[in-house]
């Protein structure tokens, strides 16, 4: 992983990857993940080249990024054309960008493993008789009806700017 920091003008450290990591990978759901308070999005691109903003409920689980999306929705239809998208989070410690390719995700364990960790945070999903999407009572509008889809970003490069002491500004390329 090669590391740049952008805050060396203003004498600040690089910030260690492990920190933004054990943030995303702590016990605690990602604050402003879902719901009212949500603080986190996906950019895709439209197909006539026009960005596509929208908020999304992210797992990070060892080093990737999951989300749900129904099949007719903008963003699905967007990634199904173009994979490139970019997820930020912003959280009380940091603000982070993470452009990567998006992939449905078919194994039907890892479905199933993730539909329970979003139940465990409080969304209480569950997998549809497929055994490759979830369904639940209720999800976001913007995720349409369901089924929904687990999407897979795999991470190319992430920004990090911190809000917290002792502040920075660091570009990671995996």
């Amino acid at each position: 992983m090669e590391a740049t920091n952008l805050a060396e003008l203003y004498g600040l450290p690089l910030v260690d990857w492990q920190r933004v990591e054990a943030r995303l990978a702590g016990p605690e759901p990602l604050a402003g993940t879902g719901g009212p308070d949500n603080r986190s999005w996906l950019a895709t691109t439209k197909p006539d080249g026009s960005p596509h903003l929208t908020g999304i409920g992210p797992l990070w689980v060892s080093g990737l990024f999951y989300f749900t999306t129904g099949a007719a929705t903008r963003k699905a239809q967007n990634l199904a054309r173009d994979p490139r998208c970019t997820l930020g989070v912003s959280t009380e410690e940091f603000d982070l960008a993470v452009d990567g390719d998006a992939a449905r995700v078919e194994d039907r364990d890892v479905v199933a493993e993730l539909a329970g960790r979003w139940a465990a945070g409080g969304w209480p999903a569950s997998v549809d008789a497929s055994g490759t999407a979830l369904t639940a009572e209720y999800s976001a509008p913007s995720a349409g009806p369901p089924p929904w889809s687990v999407y897979r970003l795999t991470p190319r490069q992430a920004t990090v700017v911190l809000a917290a002491e002792p502040g920075g500004a660091t570009r990671w390329r995996f």
